[in-house]
């Protein structure tokens, strides 16, 4: 049997399309000391996240953890390949990130995620007319099984422009 076409490999990644990975929890609870430090690596100043006496007078109570904190429970986490579909282009590239908050992180908190597929499509691009797009959701949930937030990531397969011109177009 041949190579397999752009669409054939879309057909069998669309049957993938719902699974998920394995639920991994965070070593260790949030904690303040971490938000601090991350919050002063990037320059970020909010006594929200900073500030346990400012905090305690907002409608929070205490300290919460800044955008973005989540990914520091996912250092080096492949779990993702084991749910990537097939594709035909080599190269993959993180196109964006969205973020849906439903509930603060606060401090203490132990932190889990998982990742489901939840997109495959093809779109052209200006050096593939066949482009394979795939779309991740990651879930955060606390140790009370609450969804915190859901970080939807696209990414982009494009195969080399030499063989994507063999498609004539």
């Amino acid at each position: 049997m041949g190579k397999k076409t752009p669409e054939e490999f879309l057909e069998e990644a669309r049957k993938m399309i719902g699974q998920e990975t394995e639920t991994k929890t965070a070593a260790y609870p949030v904690e303040y000391e971490s938000l601090r430090r991350y919050c002063m690596m990037v320059d970020d100043t909010n006594p929200l996240f900073t500030s346990p006496e400012y905090a305690k007078e907002t409608k929070y109570g205490e300290v919460i953890s800044p955008p973005f904190a989540p990914f520091g429970i996912m250092p080096g986490d492949q779990s993702a390949f084991k749910i990537i579909p097939e594709r035909p282009g080599p190269f993959l590239i993180n196109m964006s990130q969205d973020w849906e908050w439903m509930k603060p992180i606060k401090v203490g908190d132990r932190l889990s995620y998982k990742l489901r597929l939840a997109d495959v499509f093809m779109k052209k691009i200006s050096i593939d007319p066949k482009a394979f797009w795939i779309v991740f959701e990651t879930e955060f949930t606390n140790q009370n099984g609450e969804t915190v937030c859901v970080l939807k990531n696209t990414l982009l397969s494009h195969r080399a422009p030499d063989e994507a011109g063999k498609d004539g177009e």
